[in-house]
C-alpha cells in the first residue's frame, strides 16, 4: 500500500490532533512479493554492516570503501530496476535482438563470476596467484558483460515479476569490481596511478567508474554526470588546450586507476558517505519511522501556525530542523514541502512565493549545525578542523540564513495582509508541550558531542533513543518498524552515495591534473587587485560548479578548486571553506539550475524557471552573509564575546534592511523605489562589519525611517 497524499487533500486534513497525521508522499513505489522481500533484505543488511563495523568490529579503511561502494551499487541498482519495472498489463516477452544482446552478456558476466572465484580458490588454498590469463580474460568478459547490459538498460525494462537480466548483470559487475579490488589490494595500493598499472586494472577501474556514473544517472540526474563528463574529457584533452587549462596528459591506465584511490573515489567523500552520512541517514530514517519527525513539524505549527503568514513560518523552521540530517535540499522539499506549501497557499501566498519560500528554507537547513547535511563532516575530514569548531563555528551564519528568509516571509504577509491558520486547524500547543520529550534525539546528539563523544557514538546513541521515545507514543518501534527504519535509511542513502562517489571522480581529475591549484593562481592574480573581486569570482565559481548537484557533491567540488585559491590569498581555511560551502549550497535555489526550486515548482504546480527565481528572491538576503562573515571572523566565533556580539547584532539589521529593500516594506509601510535603492545601499555598507561602515548604514536605515514617517504623517493632510 502507498502513502501518496496530495498536497491539496493535505492541507484539509489538518486538525486539532495535529499534522503528524498527514502521510508525505515520496514519490516511490512501495515494492511486493519475492522481489520486494529480496531489495527489503538487501536494504536492511546494507545498512546493519555499516552500523555494525562502525560501532562494534572495524573494518580495515580501504576495503571498507570498497565494499561500501560496491554495497551501494549493487543495492542501487536492484532499488532503481524495481521501482522501473514495466507493470503495464500482460507479460513482456523478450524480442529476438534484446536475446542477442542478453546471451553474450549474461555469458560473460557468468565467466567473469567464475574466473574471480576461481582466482580467490587457487589464492586462499594455493597461497599463490593464479595465472595471468585468468583475470586478464575476466577483466574482459567484465567489460562486455558491463557495455551491453548498460546499454540494454537503455532500451529494455524489466517484467513486472522480475529484476531485468541488463540490471542483474549490472549487480553482478558492482559486486566482481569490488571482488577484484580486495582480492588484489596490496598490489593496488602500490600500482594504481603509477605507470605499473596494467590492462587490467585499467579495465576494471574503467568498469567501476562507468557504473558509478550510470547509478549517478539514475538517482540524481543528468547535471552531476554532464558535469563529470567534462572533467573526465577535459583529463585527455589538457594537452591541446591552452593556458590555464593545460596540462601534460595521462594514459588511460594510470588515469583509470588513480581515480580509484584514496585521492579519488575512495578518498574525502566517501570515507563521509560510509561512516557520517549512512549514519544520520539512517537516524533520520529512524526520526521518520518513529514519526519523531513529524512531532518537530507539529511543534512549529502549534508554535507559528497563527502567526502572520503562519505555515511559511512553519516551514522555515521545520526545514531547517528536518534539511540539517537528509543532506539534500531538493529531498527536504519534498518532505516538508507537500504540506507547508498548500497551506501557505491557502492564507494567501502566491503559489509560487509558496515554492519559493519551502525551496530556500529547505536549502538552509544545510547549513545548520550540529549535522549541516553532512557538510560538517567534509570540511572536518578535508581541512582537519575539529567537528565540534566546525559545528559551532556554523551558528550564527545558520542563524542569519533563517533570519534573512523569515524576515523575508513576514514582509511579504504584511505587504499582503495576510494572516495565520485558524486555531482549531493547528495542532494543541498545550499538548505539543507534553510530548517535548520526543526531541530528545536532537538534545543526546548535540549533548553526546559536546561531552566529546566521537560522532559515531554520538550518531548511534541518538539513533537509538528515537526508537526508545517512540515507546513513549502510539507509534511504537517493534522488530518490524526498526528493519523498516533500516531498509529506509538505505534508500534514502544511496542517491548520496552515489553522488558522493561520482563527486570523488571529478575531485580525483581535479587533484592529478592540477587545475585546483591553476584556479588558486589565477585568484590570486585578482586578489592583486581586489580581495572583494577575488571573492566574487569564487562565489560564481562555486554556484556554477554546484548548479544541478546535491549539497555534497557541489561542496566536495567546489573546496577541490576554490577552497585551495582562497587560502593562497590569506583566508584562514575555516572562513575559505565556510564561504564555498554557503555557496555550494545556495546553488541549489541559483537558477537556471535550482534543483530545490524545481522540486517546490512540482508541488505548488508553478512554471519551475519562475518558481527557482523566487526562491533565488527570498534566499537572497543569505547571498551577502559569505562575505560578512570574510570581513567579519567574529561570525564563526573567531573573537571576543563582545566582538561576536557586536558583529552579529549589525549583521541582523544588514538583513533586515536589505530583506526590506527586495520586499519593498520598511517597518510599518512600504515605501518607494528611491527608499529600496537607500535601503540596499545601507544593507551593503553594512557587509564590512566596520565601525563607521555599521554607522554609515544605521544612519541610511534612519534616514529611510524619518522619510517614511514624514510621508505617512503627510498623507491625511493631503487626503483632507
Amino acid at each position: 500500500m502507498t502513502h501518496e497524499t496530495q498536497p491539496e487533500q493535505a492541507a484539509s486534513k489538518i486538525g486539532t490532533e495535529g499534522v503528524a497525521d498527514i502521510p508525505i508522499a515520496h514519490n516511490e513505489r512501495v515494492l511486493s512479493g519475492l522481489l520486494g522481500q529480496t531489495v527489503f533484505a538487501a536494504c536492511v543488511l546494507f545498512t546493519a554492516m555499516h552500523l555494525y563495523a562502525l560501532n562494534v568490529s572495524p573494518i580495515e579503511t580501504w576495503a571498507f570503501r570498497i565494499i561500501h561502494v560496491a554495497g551501494g551499487l549493487a543495492v542501487g541498482f536492484a532499488i532503481t530496476a524495481a521501482y522501473t519495472l514495466d507493470r503495464s498489463p500482460g507479460e513482456r516477452h523478450i524480442g529476438k535482438v534484446e536475446w542477442l544482446a542478453m546471451i553474450p552478456a549474461v555469458a560473460a558476466i557468468v565467466y567473469a563470476a567464475f574466473a574471480i572465484g576461481y582466482a580467490w580458490f587457487i589464492r586462499e588454498t594455493q597461497g599463490t596467484p593464479p595465472a595471468g590469463w585468468v583475470l586478464v580474460h575476466m577483466s574482459w568478459a567484465l567489460t562486455i558483460a558491463t557495455g551491453i547490459a548498460m546499454i540494454s538498460s537503455w532500451i529494455w525494462r524489466g517484467s513486472s515479476r522480475s529484476v531485468h537480466w541488463a540490471d542483474a548483470v549490472l549487480i553482478v559487475a558492482s559486486i566482481i569490481v569490488a571482488a577484484y579490488l580486495l582480492f588484489v589490494l596490496q598490489r593496488w595500493r602500490m600500482a594504481a596511478g603509477t605507470p605499473f598499472a596494467g590492462q587490467t586494472e585499467f579495465l576494471v577501474s574503467a568498469i567501476g567508474v562507468a557504473l558509478i556514473m550510470e547509478l549517478t544517472r539514475r538517482v540524481a540526474g543528468l547535471a552531476l554526470i554532464v558535469i563529470t563528463a567534462v572533467f573526465l574529457v577535459y583529463a585527455f584533452a589538457g594537452p591541446y588546450l591552452p593556458g590555464l587549462l593545460e596540462h601534460r596528459g595521462y594514459s588511460p591506465q594510470r588515469f583509470f586507476t588513480y581515480l580509484y584511490t584514496d585521492n579519488g573515489i575512495l578518498g574525502a567523500t566517501t570515507a563521509v558517505s560510509s561512516t557520517y552520512i549512512i549514519l544520520f541517514i539512517t537516524f533520520a530514517a529512524f526520526l521518520q519511522a518513529s514519526r519523531v519527525g513529524d512531532y518537530f513539524v507539529n511543534f512549529a505549527f502549534a508554535a507559528a501556525g497563527r502567526a502572520r503568514g503562519g505555515p511559511a513560518k512553519v516551514a522555515v523552521f521545520a526545514s531547517g530542523l528536518m534539511g540539517m540530517i537528509n543532506g539534500t535540499s531538493a529531498g527536504n522539499v519534498v518532505a516538508t514541502g507537500s504540506l507547508t506549501i498548500p497551506l501557505m497557499k491557502k492564507v494567501g501566498y502566491h503559489p509560487r512565493s509558496a515554492g519559493g519560500i519551502e525551496a530556500a528554507a529547505s536549502t538552509g537547513g544545510q547549513i545548520v549545525p550540529p549535522i549541516m547535511g553532512a557538510g560538517a563532516f567534509i570540511m572536518a575530514e578535508i581541512t582537519g578542523i575539529p567537528y565540534t569548531e566546525i559545528a559551532i563555528a556554523a551558528l550564527i551564519p545558520a542563524a542569519l540564513y533563517f533570519l534573512s528568509i523569515y524576515l523575508m516571509v513576514d514582509l511579504e504577509a504584511r505587504r499582503g495582509g495576510m494572516q495565520g491558520l485558524p486555531k482549531d486547524q493547528l495542532p494543541v500547543f498545550r499538548s505539543m508541550v507534553k510530548q517535548v520529550y520526543l526531541f530528545l534525539p536532537i538534545i543526546i546528539l548535540i549533548g553526546t558531542l559536546f561531552m566529546g563523544y566521537s560522532v559515531i557514538r554520538a550518531g548511534t546513541l541518538a539513533m537509538v533513543s528515537a526508537a526508545v521515545v517512540s515507546w513513549f507514543t502510539p507509534h511504537w518501534m517493534g522488530p518490524k518498524a526498526l528493519l523498516n527504519a533500516l531498509s529506509l535509511g538505505a534508500r534514502m542513502a544511496i542517491p548520496l552515495i552515489a553522488v558522493c562517489a561520482c563527486a570523488g571522480i571529478i575531485v580525483g581529475v581535479i587533484a592529478l591534473t592540477g587545475v585546483g591549484a591553476r584556479f588558486a593562481s589565477m585568484l590570486l592574480g585578482i586578489a592583486d587587485a581586489s580581495h572583494l573581486l577575488a571573492l566574487f569570482f569564487a562565489m560564481c565559481i562555486s554556484i556554477l560548479l554546484g548548479m544541478g548537484m546535491p549539497t555534497t557533491a557541489a561542496y566536495a567540488v567546489a573546496a577541490s578548486v576554490v577552497a585551495p585559491g582562497l587560502q593562497q590569498i590569506g583566508i584562514p581555511p575555516l572562513v575559505a571553506h565556510f564561504f564555498v560551502f554557503y555557496y555550494a549550497v545556495l546553488s541549489a535555489i541559483t537558477p537556471p539550475v535550482a534543483l530545490a526550486g524545481y522540486a517546490a515548482a512540482a508541488i505548488s504546480g508553478t512554471d519551475p524557471l519562475k518558481t527557482a527565481m523566487t526562491s533565488f528572491k527570498f534566499g537572497l538576503a543569505a547571498f551577502i552573509v559569505p562575505f560578512m562573515f570574510f570581513y567579519s571572523p567574529a561570525l564563526l566565533m573567531d573573537g571576543t564575546w563582545m566582538q561576536i556580539l557586536r558583529v552579529a547584532l549589525t549583521a541582523g539589521v544588514g538583513i533586515y534592511l536589505l530583506a526590506a529593500s527586495v520586499q519593498g516594506w520598511f517597518l510599518n509601510g512600504g515605501v518607494n523605489l528611491v527608499q529600496r535603492v537607500l535601503l540596499l545601499a545601507a544593507a551593503l555598507s553594512m557587509i564590512a562589519g566596520g565601525w563607521m561602515t555599521d554607522l554609515l548604514g544605521v544612519g541610511i536605515g534612519g534616514l529611510v525611517f524619518v522619510w517614511q514617517a514624514a510621508a505617512l504623517k503627510a498623507k491625511p493632510k493631503a487626503l483632507t
